[in-house]
């Protein structure tokens, strides 16, 4: 798996999650499902950002890498 379909996965994957969450929360509005939510839920996104963005940086790394290997 290259690093474009892993981000996809985890772009899905979340997305899936979310999308679960919605449904859980419209039965489960409370202030327990509040503290869920920021304690996991949010977090979670945040870290997702980041490792796409970190995956967007070693895409690049990569194609340069792949560049330069076949260049020489």
């Amino acid at each position: 798996m290259g690093v474009h379909e892993g981000r996809a996965n985890l772009a899905k994957g979340l997305k899936h999650l979310m999308m679960q969450w919605a449904e859980a929360k419209s039965q489960w509005e409370d202030a327990q499902s509040k503290k869920f939510e920021e304690k996991y839920l949010d977090p979670l996104q945040q870290d997702l950002k980041l490792a796409t963005s970190a995956m967007d940086q070693m895409a690049v790394l990569l194609a340069q890498a792949r560049s330069d290997c076949t260049e020489h």
